[in-house]
């Protein structure tokens, strides 16, 4: 009887450390916490619900959410900027976010605490953009890509937007201006 008990237990407490619930910041390739791809404007209140939504877009004033929104945790803490691929349809889909908050992290630990560094030792870069003040680095087979202002680059690189730059050009120690998903529709 003692034996069974004790078996019990152990096979109890295996199950429970073997059903691992969902991290609300882990980023991977169609969601981010319990965000996906596929979640609506008008979901938002359910996948949020324990946050507070502020909507950015005065486009109808019903209580319909529809546009651009924020997500802020309820101590105040900006998490998420979310626009969905339609700003007038309260059913369009989300389709770019911005994160804010560093507690959200790829499984290759990116976040908005990582530097470029982190990049270079985890992620192949399939392109880099370059605009007149920051430069765009997309990262392969993945929804992630990370904005970094050119105040961080060596001066030469600086002021011409129409430069061609290599990754080896980026400073280790840079960081992220923004950390950005896109899902394509």
């Amino acid at each position: 009887m003692k034996n069974a008990l004790i078996i019990t237990a152990l096979t109890t407490l295996l199950s429970i450390q073997c059903t691992s619930k969902k991290d609300a910041f882990t980023i991977a390739n169609g969601e981010i916490g319990s965000l996906t791809s596929q979640t609506t404007v008008n979901q938002l209140r359910t996948v949020f619900a324990n946050d507070s939504i502020v909507s950015l877009s005065k486009i109808n004033p019903s209580d319909a959410l529809q546009g651009d929104v924020e997500i802020f945790s309820k101590d105040g803490n900006k998490l998420l900027g979310l626009s969905p691929n339609n700003q007038n349809n309260p059913d369009a889909t989300i389709n770019t976010i911005r994160v804010y908050d560093s507690r959200y992290k790829t499984s290759k630990g990116l976040s908005m605490k990582s530097t470029f560094k982190d990049i270079k030792d985890n992620y192949e870069i399939s392109g880099i953009q370059t605009s007149i003040d920051a430069v765009v680095i997309f990262l392969k087979d993945s929804d992630v890509f990370v904005t970094i202002n050119k105040k961080e680059l060596p001066e030469n690189l600086r002021y011409n937007p129409n430069l061609t730059i290599d990754p080896s050009q980026i400073p280790q120690g840079a960081t992220f201006k923004y950390l950005m998903i896109s899902w394509e529709d």
